[in-house]
């Protein structure tokens, strides 16, 4: 999956096309593993770069290949209820 590197996306948008709850998007913002971008004053709005989803996507599945390939843990060890991301 591929996001438009010049388009600005809501959480929202994000999170529908990742398959993720919107709150797996705002944890990865708060903790700096995706950029985001504040707009407005006040509490204000949240957008997020195309590019900054590619970036993330291809930083997920880097550590995804670190654990599972490389390092030979079993993916079926990370199956929990609820999100991962």
């Amino acid at each position: 999956m591929q996001f438009e590197d010049n388009r600005v996306y809501r959480v929202k948008a994000v999170a529908e096309a990742l398959d993720v709850s919107p709150a797996t998007i705002y944890r990865a913002i708060e903790s700096g593993a995706l950029d985001a971008y504040k707009i407005g004053t006040g509490k204000g709005t949240l957008r997020v770069p195309g590019r900054s989803v590619n970036v993330y996507l291809n930083d997920c599945g880097e550590a995804a290949y670190q654990a599972y390939v490389v390092s030979g843990q079993s993916p079926a060890a990370d199956d929990t209820v609820g999100e991962v991301a």
